[in-house]
């Protein structure tokens, strides 16, 4: 049975969409098309590091068409709040992922949000050939969906393979996180590009786990969260989360690193899960 592919996006700051030269622009660009060219879904359903939901053991879901973008940023210059992406939600996809994780057992409440900068402003720079909203839109439903407020990371593998079926619906499922992420650290790097041990070591663990058979993936990438680098790669969880989403999602599906690039406290890999179809 034909299956879309799950796409793990480390999504960088909103700077990411000025940064042309930046060598992440270019990669998410090159996903962007994968997407637009190859995939062709009929709707996008994405989980970001920057949504958790507001009560424990719940998750919640945008079921509204029309919403505003979120600014969820300070300190940037004024025309970065100007920016704009336009897009639209879908109540039946929506309905569609409550009846899958309803079906899971888990508790999903219906709200109206915007999309936060770790979505809109990755899909921005998958342009201009793919995802750009003049030369060529997405032009499907994005629906945005939280995480779990815990930083349970089997919760949300769970969470992964409720709306795997979704797949096979030709629905395109992307998490956006980082695959190393400790803002706390830049000071000690600005102005050099190589990556700080930490990065470098957790940045190849995780590509181990997440390439892994998925018989071992769900404890592999659990065991992630108990290195002793782990709390210097992610201080807080959040924008490792949503790959343990993505790759429960996946089913029997193999991740790929498609590339990575470690910069100071950060790293930057791009991951598939599941192949495209010719």
């Amino acid at each position: 049975m034909s299956r879309t592919p799950v796409y793990s996006l480390s999504h960088g700051g909103p700077n990411i969409m000025y940064d042309t030269d930046h060598p992440a622009f270019q990669r998410l660009q090159e996903i962007g098309k994968e997407i637009t060219t190859k995939v062709k879904p009929k709707a996008v359903v994405v989980f970001s590091a920057h949504w958790q939901a507001e009560r424990d053991g719940q998750i919640e879901i945008n079921s509204a068409e029309t919403t505003d973008l979120i600014y969820d940023f300070s300190g940037f210059p004024k025309n970065y709040y100007k920016e704009q992406f336009p897009n639209v939600g879908s109540k039946d996809i929506a309905a569609q992922v409550i009846e899958a994780v309803q079906a899971a057992n888990i508790n999903i409440k219906p709200v109206k949000r915007g999309l936060d900068h770790g979505v809109w402003a990755s899909f921005k720079v998958a342009a201009p050939k793919a995802f750009d909203p003049e030369e060529n839109p997405l032009n499907v439903p994005i629906v945005q969906t939280s995480l779990f407020s815990s930083e349970d990371p089997h919760q949300h593998y769970r969470l992964g393979q409720a709306v795997a079926k979704l797949r096979e619906q030709n629905i395109q499922i992307i998490v956006s996180g980082m695959a190393v992420h400790n803002l706390r650290d830049l000071r000690f790097t600005y102005g050099g590009s190589e990556p700080l041990p930490y990065t470098a070591s957790f940045d190849a663990a995780l590509k181990k786990a997440v390439e892994s058979s998925p018989g071992d993936r769900e404890r592999m990438m659990a065991d992630l969260l108990k290195r002793p680098d782990a709390r210097q790669a992610h201080p807080t969880f959040d924008h490792l989360l949503p790959i343990h989403v993505g790759a429960g999602a996946a089913g029997e599906d193999l991740g790929t690193r498609l590339w990575t690039l470690g910069e100071g406290s950060l790293s930057w890999a791009q991951y598939r899960f599941g192949e495209v179809a010719v």
